[in-house]
């Protein structure tokens, strides 16, 4: 078959063209990788970082999120709770004070019963009191209209008469 030295001559290369050519190329491979490959990396691997970063705010900005939901319904629930609370308390103590009020007036009901009953019965008295009076003092002056003269019987029944007609006249006074 053909020989090394047929076939790069034909081509054109040599063999010190071609040791210089893997030289060059191993040489600017390891420039690549000194100046090019590590800043290159070096970027690529701040911008996942960055990116990874990015991600856990992102989790922690939801889970913050979620945690601030969370507190915010549990003080609308605790609100909502306050304000039944304050309206149980309120109903109650309308319906305490509505109880006072109420026994208050029936306790100034029954006073005024009792009062009024004292006062009807005081009156009764003094009128039974006045009534005895006039009949005492009526029957001190028929008797001694009776001594002063001796009655006959159409003089005893005009006396009756008068005096039944004198206690008619006292009591519309």
């Amino acid at each position: 078959m053909f020989s090394v030295d047929v076939l790069t001559t034909a081509e054109g290369l040599n063999s010190g063209d071609m040791f210089f050519i893997i030289v060059s190329f191993i040489v600017l491979l390891l420039l690549v990788k000194k100046f090019a490959w590590g800043p290159v990396t070096k970027m690529m691997a701040d911008r996942a970082d960055k990116i990874a970063d990015d991600i856990d705010a992102a989790e922690n900005a939801r889970d913050d999120a979620e945690k601030l939901a969370t507190e915010r319904r549990q003080q609308l629930q605790a609100s909502r709770q306050e304000a039944t609370t304050i309206v149980a308390d309120a109903k109650t103590q309308g319906n305490k004070q509505r109880e006072t009020i109420v026994a208050n007036a029936q306790n100034d009901v029954v006073a005024m019963k009792k009062t009024a009953g004292a006062e009807i019965e005081q009156e009764r008295r003094d009128a039974l009191d006045g009534v005895k009076n006039d009949v005492a003092a009526l029957s001190v002056e028929i008797a001694t209209k009776i001594i002063q003269k001796e009655l006959k019987l159409e003089d005893q029944k005009a006396l009756i008469d008068s005096y039944i007609e004198g206690l008619g006249t006292k009591h519309e006074a």
